[in-house]
């Protein structure tokens, strides 16, 4: 690489012909808020949880292993698919949709009314107290406009 005189990167490898390609800066990161990692921890957890579900539902025989590894395989995508979509309130229904289903694993394995149970109020308890953080830290940058993070922090720093 090479610099030009604008002061953007010149890329000379990725030519055969021997053009320069001009390479951008890299956009920054839209930075996620408390409440969207918050409840992205709760829906991987929930995810993890599943693969063992399907596999306690097909060990115990209750339902075909279709079924079983099918539903399960299903519920996952819809939670992983869900996971990119809290940032955004139909997302946050998406997702209590997914704890209501959780707990209505029960049916087939009571066990689940409990560990669904556990999941809901944890995904309850993620979504006030990430909030609750959210507005705290908006107001702190309302009064202390200084204390921003600036999109000129170089990527391996934390504002």
């Amino acid at each position: 690489m090479s610099g030009s005189s604008d002061g953007e990167a010149v890329d000379l490898s990725g030519s055969s012909d021997g053009e320069a390609v001009v390479s951008r800066p890299a956009r920054p990161r839209r930075r996620r808020s408390t409440t969207e990692s918050l409840l992205s921890i709760v829906l991987l957890l929930e995810a993890i949880l599943l693969f063992f579900v399907s596999l306690v539902l097909f060990g115990l025989k209750t339902v075909p292993p279709a079924i079983a590894f099918g539903g399960g395989a299903a519920f996952v995508v819809v939670i992983l698919i869900t996971i990119f979509l809290v940032r955004w309130p139909v997302g946050v229904a998406v997702g209590f949709a997914i704890q209501l289903g959780l707990i209505a694993l029960g049916l087939l394995n009571p066990v689940m009314y409990v560990v669904g149970a556990g999941f809901a109020a944890f995904w309850i308890w993620c979504l006030v107290r990430g909030r609750q953080i959210d507005r705290k830290r908006r107001e702190f940058l309302a009064a202390h406009p200084e204390a921003a993070p600036t999109s000129t922090s170089s990527e391996g720093e934390t504002p």
